[in-house]
């Protein structure tokens, strides 16, 4: 099968498991579209690019499934003049997806290979307003001013305080954190005056964050 059938049909099928789940929004759907998904896999998983499962990406992560991207958008409600970090950059699909919403987005990543082949994938797309970073994620980043949504695809031990000061007043973090059973949970963070308000949504599959930056790759 050539690679824009396989999109053809892994985005129809796509579509029509969110629109199960009321995941309707013509935004979200419209940027999902316009955003070809086994652009960010290697032709080993391309048949994979739209199941409903984790694929493997370089340096030892994994891609969620567009599923779960579509899910984490909506959550986030990301809004036309909005900023958005993305710490965690993996495949770059969801940072992709989110600037097709956004103003601009900041994606970071530990991996220098993953930072390198994201902004490759965002500049074949012309995608002029996401930047992709080597960076701490666990640090945030500074410098770039307040963002109005931060979204983290691994995992805090508890809760990230240190990104209060990161957020416009009244922004919103989606940021997995580690329960006792090792498993993680989404929570929404909204930034209330200098703390946050939190509500728990769904398990994510994500690992906990590693600290600093990787030394080889």
């Amino acid at each position: 099968m050539n690679v824009r059938l396989m999109e053809k049909e892994g985005f129809a099928g796509l579509f029509l498991r969110l629109r199960a789940e009321g995941l309707a929004d013509k935004a979200l759907l419209t940027a999902l579209e316009q955003t070809p998904r086994t652009l960010f896999l290697s032709a080993a998983y391309s048949d994979a690019a739209y199941q409903d499962r984790l694929v493997p990406i370089d340096c030892g992560g994994f891609a969620e499934s567009a599923d779960l991207v579509a899910k984490l958008i909506t959550a986030m409600a990301i809004e036309p003049g909005h900023r958005v970090l993305d710490l965690g950059t993996g495949s770059g699909f969801l940072a992709a997806v989110a600037a097709r919403l956004a103003e601009r987005v900041v994606t970071v990543d530990r991996y220098k290979t993953l930072v390198q082949l994201a902004q490759q994938r965002f500049a074949h797309l012309g995608l002029g307003n996401v930047v992709s970073r080597q960076a701490d994620g666990l640090k945030g980043m500074n410098g770039e001013g307040n963002f109005d949504r931060v979204i983290a695809t691994c995992a805090f031990d508890g809760m990230p305080r240190q990104f209060v000061d990161q957020l416009a007043s009244g922004g919103v973090m989606l940021a997995p954190i580690l329960q006792e059973n090792g498993k993680a949970k989404m929570a929404r963070l909204t930034k209330i005056g200098s703390r946050f308000e939190r509500e728990d949504l769904f398990d994510v599959p994500y690992r906990a964050f590693i600290p600093g930056l990787a030394a080889a790759l």
